[in-house]
């Protein structure tokens, strides 16, 4: 009879109820304190489950081999080297589970940045996606668009209040400015002054009194007198000008490399690089403090011009390709790669209103009734006239085919003259509110990717892919 643990006769023996296996108590009590469980079979036990067993008490013979000295050293070698041997095992051990641990602390660490990775992009995700509730007119297939809706600064917020307050209210009943063009006038227009802008397929401009800026994707820009018909001097941008905008003594562009830079004077003031991708727009707020750029990330940006500071960012759905301020300054509209328009009120980013087009969208420009804007897209040969007020298909007032591809819009500020430029030519279409009609005034064979108007919309200055400028203005007959 032999201890199931030591594999000895036991002093005391005891044996378990649950397995039968015979213990030393000793050791077995030991164990149960321990693990609380049987050796033999893993199952609970506990010191009520062990039973005593009475014999003869075990008188133990002094083994044969321990009576000489020599026995005695073989003994001691042996124990020795199974110390050693163990030694070695347990250092083995050691070493590899070093190795583990740094392994696990490896895998550990990698995990945290991993982590901390995807946390960030899962946050920026959120902020891009996070849904708005659309008060008032909803979007015309009634989905709301994906956005993080962010405010102006409070000085800002009041300068729109402010300014639109102002504007709205004169707008009613305001007269066409003395001296402003006629249909006549328009009607008559030709080409009366032709020249180099001496820029490469030219892709932005914008004119200001009686000067254009004309810019390319060489990154260089040329400031042409439209008076003196010639180009009298350039700025180098440095990269490669996908918009431009001109309000006073500054001119704004916007690059391909995601920068909008500022200059006054001929000189840089301020370099805004906020967009992660090509800045496709910009647009002035018509109290001439704050501008906006869109950008092909999605996102659009106000920048505070008095501070030259970026005021807000708000992020979309859909890549942005244009963009454009109502008259009054309190709607913010951007045209996207899926051939929405959409509206954000300029105060809070929130989404208020989505009107569509049904291709990426090319063009806008508002009228100055405060009610239309006018939309072309990619590759259209129309013009759309949409209302504000309205949603859905009542929404779109006239479609105007001009009978080529559409690029650029322009219309002026007697909100009379509406002018397309294309590769087929320049049209100018005018709207009279008596007999509430669309008329074409003006067709010109002249080549043209950007158009805008001049002073009191007397001429059109229009660009072309070769990098011609006209000027058209009214001539006598």
């Amino acid at each position: 009879m032999l201890c199931a643990l030591s594999g000895e006769a036991p002093q005391e023996p005891v044996v378990s109820k649950l397995s039968g296996s015979v213990f030393e108590k000793r050791l077995i009590e030991k164990y149960i304190e321990e693990n609380g469980k049987d050796p033999v079979t893993g199952q609970d036990l506990t010191l009520d489950d062990l039973l005593p067993i009475k014999t003869a008490r075990v008188v133990r013979p002094r083994p044969p081999t321990l009576t000489s000295i020599p026995a005695l050293l073989s003994t001691f070698q042996n124990e020795w080297d199974a110390l050693a041997l163990e030694t070695f095992n347990i250092r083995e051990q050691l070493t590899r589970t070093r190795e583990e641990l740094a392994t696990a602390l490896y895998q550990h660490d990698a995990a945290v940045r991993v982590i901390a990775r995807l946390t960030q992009e899962r946050d920026e995700a959120r902020d891009a996606l996070s849904k708005v509730t659309v008060s008032g007119t909803g979007a015309s297939n009634g989905d709301a668009m994906a956005v993080d809706a962010e405010a102006l600064p409070v000085e800002l917020v009041a300068k729109v209040e402010e300014t639109q307050a102002k504007l709205s209210k004169s707008r009613k009943k305001r007269p066409v400015p003395e001296g402003w063009a006629t249909t006549e006038d328009v009607s008559s227009f030709a080409v009366t002054t032709e020249n180099s802008s001496e820029i490469e397929q030219p892709t932005a401009l914008s004119v200001e009194e009686d000067y254009a800026a004309i810019g390319g994707p060489g990154g260089n820009v040329a400031i042409y007198s439209i008076e003196a018909d010639k180009v009298e001097r350039s700025l180098a941008v440095g990269e490669p000008v996908t918009d431009s905008i001109w309000k006073g003594s500054r001119v704004v562009f916007a690059t391909a490399k995601g920068s909008v830079k500022v200059y006054e004077n001929g000189s840089e003031v301020v370099s805004f690089s906020d967009h992660a991708g090509p800045a496709t727009g910009l647009a002035m707020h018509p109290s001439g403090e704050i501008l906006a750029s869109v950008g092909s990330d999605k996102s659009f940006v106000f920048y505070d011009l008095v501070g030259l500071k970026r005021a807000t960012r708000v992020f979309t759905n859909s890549s942005l390709t244009t963009c454009a301020f109502h008259p009054d300054g309190h709607l913010f509209a951007v045209g996207t790669v899926a051939g929405d328009i959409t509206f954000f009120m300029t105060a809070t980013g929130e989404q208020a209103t989505s009107f569509s087009l049904g291709a990426p969208v090319q063009s806008i420009v508002f009228s100055e009734n405060g009610f239309w804007f006018a939309a072309t897209a990619k590759g259209q040969t129309t013009v759309t006239i949409f209302d504000i007020r309205k949603e859905g298909d009542a929404a779109k007032v006239k479609v105007l085919e001009v009978g080529g591809t559409v690029q650029d819009l322009a219309w002026d500020y007697s909100q009379q003259f509406l002018a397309t430029a294309g590769p087929a030519g320049i049209t100018v279409q005018q709207y009279t509110k008596s007999s509430k009609k669309w008329t074409e005034l003006a067709r010109k064979d002249f080549a043209a990717t950007q158009v805008a108007w001049g002073r009191d919309a007397k001429q059109l200055i229009a660009v072309g892919q070769d990098g011609r400028i006209g000027v058209l203005a009214a001539v006598a007959e």
